[in-house]
């Protein structure tokens, strides 16, 4: 049928009669035929083969990348105080990340409602020892971030490793495997490198949840997830700081430009904080140096090594860490109380704990 020419449609009226159209009855204007399907648009060449994202998470991102923009001098200002704290612990001994991480994780505990104090997560890292109301479980979690905060692969990497969870083998066949959900996030953070590591953390700890990633309304892991993405361009700084003297810039409300307002607010005091906590055990240490120097034998040397890198320290933790003798660490710990270099938190005569005095 190809050597046939085609007639031309008719057009009818409302009571059935063709339509007058002068001699081209058959010919009609593009804008009379909004019934026909449009031409295909070929796909452009410069769009990447694979998914794109839906309108409403191209919105969302959109509302981060604003927001960005909105706060940039703020947050030129947060990123320099990162800078120098990258740059303190560079040069610093690596005791340093531990002593802050530590802290942090700490401090996260008492806004994911753990509220585990530094005493206790010091004595379960170094020797697994918890108290008649701890909550190992929970204790578990919190030395978990410890782990994390102070070395490790990041989160962008692989999440499941980091997050050190697995789906387990009888999952049902409805569930959602962790995988699947962590897929979605992934590729949230994957279209937004374009955006400062420290607002793509933000972006990431507030979008945790809506990703289907929160475990029992845990906050424990988005935050310290966020702490590692702010801090993925450092040298020095495993972690940003987010919750050391207080942990308002966590706060969920609002529209993306009043919690990034927020989180920058929040870590340019915990930043601040963390850099202070730095020179004053900078400082001590010189001190205790200074003090000790009379001193003979390896302990008061490793003991204060010691009190840098924890921020609380008893004597089985002495013991077992240095590798002196219980005679030898209560000595010198002694000594070093005499002389005001650290002072004991407890009050207790058994289970005493000593911190460096600032």
């Amino acid at each position: 049928f190809a050597h046939m020419k085609q007639k031309a449609p008719a057009f009818y009226g409302d009571f059935g009669d063709p339509l007058a159209a002068g001699e081209d009855a058959g010919l009609t204007s593009e804008e009379d035929l909004w019934f026909l399907p449009g031409l295909i648009e070929e796909e452009p060449d410069d769009v990447p083969p694979g998914p794109r994202a839906e309108a409403r998470e191209t919105a969302v991102l959109d509302d981060w990348r604003k927001a960005e923009a909105d706060h940039a001098a703020r947050l030129a200002r947060v990123a320099g105080r990162i800078g120098a704290l990258d740059e303190r612990l560079k040069r610093g001994p690596d005791g340093w990340r531990q002593r802050l991480a530590l802290i942090e994780a700490a401090d996260l505990s008492w806004f994911a409602g753990d509220r585990i104090g530094p005493d206790r997560l010091a004595l379960w890292i170094s020797l697994r020892l918890s108290g008649v109301q701890d909550d190992t479980a929970v204790l578990a979690r919190v030395g978990w971030a410890v782990r994390r905060l102070t070395g490790g692969p990041g989160p962008e990497q692989d999440l499941s490793a980091f997050l050190d969870r697995r789906d387990p083998e009888n999952l049902g066949e409805e569930a959602e495997p962790f995988a699947d959900r962590a897929s979605g996030w992934l590729d949230l953070m994957a279209q937004t490198t374009d955006l400062h590591p420290i607002t793509r953390a933000c972006m990431g700890f507030h979008l945790w949840s809506l990703a289907g990633l929160g475990l029992h309304g845990d906050r424990m892991e988005p935050g310290v997830t966020a702490a590692r993405i702010a801090a993925s361009e450092g040298r020095g700084a495993v972690f940003a700081p987010l919750a050391m003297g207080g942990a308002g810039g966590l706060r969920a409300g609002g529209p993306p430009a009043d919690r990034l307002a927020r989180w920058l607010d929040g870590m340019q005091t915990a930043s601040l904080t963390a850099i202070q906590h730095l020179d004053d055990i900078e400082a001590w240490s010189a001190r205790a140096e200074a003090e000790m120097s009379p001193l003979s034998g390896k302990t008061p040397h490793v003991l204060r090594a010691l009190l840098t890198e924890w921020p609380l320290v008893s004597a089985p933790m002495a013991e077992v860490l240095t590798g002196a003798s219980r005679a030898a660490v209560q000595r010198n710990l002694a000594w070093m109380e005499a002389r005001g270099l650290i002072r004991e938190m407890t009050g207790q005569g058994r289970y005493r704990i000593w911190r460096a005095t600032s």
